[in-house]
């Protein structure tokens, strides 16, 4: 099913559970390639276009609108996330690689399998053609930034006035989220690398980089 998927060296992406570390992470993605003088875009799912920060708000949005408190339901919100991930692919993602910039995305498809299969329980092979159909592209290398579920959602909580739709599931829904991602991350053993996001944020940062500086010898 994803043999048209073409995979990308300088496309990384970042994916994780709620309070792994992402934002630090990311910045230290990125302080190593540009340290090789890499152009670097830094972007986010979902989101990074105008229209799919649009949807953005539709998707993550956790108080009712002035219509009344109508909520998504599993299906409209994967429709949802992968119309604005088309719209982030054509207009940002694939422009930035075909003039040979390094990408740095938090999130991507990776997200889909964990949060809308997974977590919602929606068929993976859905999934999987909407992948092929509306993506075409998969990342060269993704970092995975595991840590247990209570200690994530210890580390988020009070950090938001209101926390969004999605960080507001049960933690049963974030326990299936990181099987998911783990048991991806095991099958694609080339593509992810696993960074123990337990640890002090400075330790996590400098064993992001120093596989971001691997990737671009091997990549190189």
């Amino acid at each position: 099913m994803t043999e048209l998927l073409v995979p990308h060296p300088r496309f990384i992406t970042l994916e994780g559970g709620e309070g792994a570390g992402k934002s630090t992470a990311l910045a230290a993605v990125r302080e190593a390639l540009q340290s090789s003088g890499y152009e670097v875009v830094r972007t986010r799912e979902p989101g990074g276009t105008p229209l799919a920060e649009k949807i953005r708000g539709l998707l993550l949005e956790n108080r009712p609108s002035a219509g009344g408190s109508e909520a998504l339901v599993p299906e409209t919100e994967l429709l949802l996330m992968f119309a604005a991930r088309a719209q982030h692919v054509r207009e940002v993602i694939r422009p930035a690689l075909q003039r040979g910039a390094y990408v740095v995305c938090d999130r991507f498809t990776d997200s889909s399998y964990a949060y809308q299969g997974a977590g919602r329980g929606l068929d993976q092979s859905w999934i999987e053609d909407l992948e092929r159909r509306a993506v075409g592209l998969r990342p060269g290398l993704t970092l995975l930034l595991d840590l247990d579920v209570r200690q994530g959602r210890a580390r988020t909580r009070g950090r938001d006035l209101w926390p969004d739709r999605i960080e507001s599931e049960q933690d049963d829904f974030f326990e299936r989220v990181r099987e998911c991602f783990r048991l991806r991350a095991a099958a694609d053993p080339g593509r992810f690398r696993l960074i123990d996001a337990t640890r002090p944020a400075a330790v996590v940062a400098s064993e992001v980089g120093a596989v971001v500086s691997e990737w671009l010898r091997h990549a190189g």
